[in-house]
């Protein structure tokens, strides 16, 4: 009986799904059965995923029902002590499942392991560092206030803990990865792995459509977990990580290509955040994030990019980043 089981849900990934199966196989931990959910392609996502040939891989279709339900329907199908998640465009380093195995059989009170994240472009160069963030033990406050462990692609969790808390919540339309993590950090304690091991891929269509959608249901996520919190949480954490989320929101939507409707969606956000913390507006470097945005929602697309490169030199995007987040 394998160790861990790793599960891949896939939907129309055909461009990514063989990349991400092989950083699984090149794996320096060799105990552990892969099994990718097929869930209603229309894609040669099944067909790449059947013809890689390794005893360790097992794939099973489902019509179309989403991430989290998909989610569900691999762990129904695994036997490992460990369950470890992959979205199928993103890759792991060969070391990850070794090393978050080691971090948690070295802390058995420990539920779940996680890494670094670093964030890739299409064709998996680096674009940038993610949080880099370590915590361990209780870190259910600190992880109501930022995201730290950034992807659905990212922890080694204990089996019995991912049963315990009911697995992921298949009425959630977005943030079902956080939700998870909220929900078990409020019972089990985690411990980090502090190097990047997780390459988490972004694309050109990140975000474009459900911006909204994400909104929604990431502030019903914060709000359960802020009433369901094991130890009452001061308010002003609440307002805090609801900021958090519309600044990091804003970030990822100013360091895509420059689009209008991205544009106007990071002017209603900024708005939003500026609700719940007003005293941005009394720091200097807000009006280059102001600049960014009317540039992106007033030029055409081609100028806006030449004008956002020379705004680099001044200030880029991961100076204003890390000068909007409210740390730990």
């Amino acid at each position: 009986m394998p160790l861990i089981s790793v599960i891949i849900p896939a939907y129309n990934n055909e461009k990514t799904i063989r990349e991400t199966i092989e950083s699984v196989l090149k794996q320096t931990f060799y105990d552990f059965e892969l099994i990718v959910i097929n869930d209603g392609s229309s894609d040669r996502t099944l067909e790449i995923a059947t013809d890689i040939k390794d005893l360790r891989i097992k794939v099973f279709s489902y019509i179309n029902a989403g991430g989290a339900v998909s989610r569900n329907r691999g762990f129904s199908h695994s036997v490992g002590e460990f369950i470890a998640f992959l979205d199928a465009d993103d890759l792991w380093t060969p070391d990850k499942l070794e090393a978050q195995l080691k971090a948690l059989q070295k802390n058995p009170h420990a539920a779940v392991a996680y890494s670094w994240l670093d964030a890739i472009d299409e064709s998996g160069k680096f674009l940038r560092k993610g949080n880099h963030i370590t915590e361990k033990g209780d870190i259910f406050a600190k992880l109501f206030l930022i995201p730290f462990v950034e992807s659905g692609s990212n922890p080694l969790i204990r089996r019995q803990a991912f049963i315990d808390i009911g697995g992921f919540d298949e009425s959630l339309t977005a943030s079902q990865d956080y939700d998870l993590y909220l929900r078990l950090a409020a019972r089990y304690e985690f411990i980090a792995v502090p190097i990047p091991q997780i390459l988490y891929r972004i694309s050109s269509n990140s975000m474009s459509a459900n911006v909204r959608r994400q909104e929604v249901t990431s502030l019903f996520v914060r709000e359960r977990a802020f009433q369901e919190s094991p130890k009452p949480l001061p308010p002003e954490l609440k307002r805090d990580s609801i900021t958090n989320f519309y600044k990091d929101t804003i970030f990822k939507l100013l360091n895509m290509p420059p689009h209008r409707e991205r544009g106007w969606q990071a002017a209603r956000l900024l708005c939003n955040a500026l609700k719940y913390e007003p005293e941005l507006l009394q720091r200097r470097i807000i009006w280059k994030v102001l600049l960014r945005i009317a540039a992106i929602t007033i030029l055409p697309s081609q100028q806006a990019e030449i004008f956002l490169n020379k705004m680099n030199k001044l200030a880029d995007i991961n100076t204003l980043y890390i000068f909007m987040r409210r740390e730990p």
